[in-house]
């Protein structure tokens, strides 16, 4: 999950009106599947791509080691699903091991105390906004949803 002790949050703000179905795939791929979900993925090429092809309904950014521990143990659900398939040939890759317990690999969070900027969901982060790269910001917000 880690790549050189970086990883990124990031959250889905916005629902499924008006959506293509390129990005659409994209948020299933990241586990993004309603509005307030949250995953956290390794800082790489692969996920910074599938981040920016779905940055006009999401917001990201670099979380810390002790807001993911909080959101673990407050938001973390444990998975109740097949490890592998009945013939034991297929493992299944829908969970990660924290603590010796399996978790989901996405959090489900409330809306934000005190609302997501003075701007709202349209508008990017840099101007007031919601949307977009937040840096280290994004723990603030992961603390108020959570």
């Amino acid at each position: 999950m880690e790549k050189n002790g970086r990883n990124l949050a990031v959250i889905r703000i916005k629902g499924t009106v008006g959506i293509t179905s390129e990005v659409k795939a994209t948020l299933s791929m990241l586990r993004l599947y309603k509005k307030n979900f949250c995953t956290v993925v390794p800082d790489n090429e692969n996920y910074n791509g599938m981040v920016k092809k779905v940055k006009d309904f999401v917001t990201w950014g670099e979380i810390s080691n002790e807001t993911l521990k909080e959101l673990i143990d407050k938001r973390g659900e444990e998975y109740g699903g097949n490890e592998t398939d009945k013939k034991g040939k297929i493992k299944y890759n829908k969970f990660f091991v924290s603590n010796g317990k399996k978790l989901k690999k996405f959090f489900r969070l409330n809306n934000p105390k005190k609302g997501y900027g003075r701007k709202g969901i349209k508008e990017v982060f840099s101007k007031g906004g919601a949307l977009g790269y937040r840096g280290e910001k994004i723990n603030e917000l992961i603390m108020r949803m959570v």
